[in-house]
């Protein structure tokens, strides 16, 4: 198991790799939108990877072709419904959903 860190509130819980941080985000009790429920059709779900980026599976095609449609999209945009958890710890932020 290894850490994610939800940015503002900056709770910590423990996360299984392989597990969708949309998973691990709502089991940890915070809020974010989720309108198409995981399946990268909306977008809603978009966070920033503050810290630990670089040890989560690699953005998929699907994934990338819906960042590629919305705003405010950086070098640390992913989506939480398509991002699984890798096996270090993770900070992210929620982008004013909490």
């Amino acid at each position: 198991m290894a850490q994610l860190t939800l940015q503002p509130s900056g709770k910590a819980v423990d996360v299984a790799a392989g597990t969708p941080l949309l998973a691990a985000i709502l089991a940890a009790g915070e809020s974010i939108p989720h309108k198409c429920d995981g399946k990268a059709q909306c977008g809603s779900c978009h966070i920033f990877v503050q810290e630990g980026r670089k040890t989560l599976p690699r953005i998929q095609k699907l994934e990338n072709d819906k960042l590629d449609t919305l705003v405010g999209v950086s070098s640390k945009s992913r989506l939480a419904c398509q991002t699984l958890m890798g096996e270090a710890d993770v900070t992210i932020e929620l982008l004013g959903f909490v």
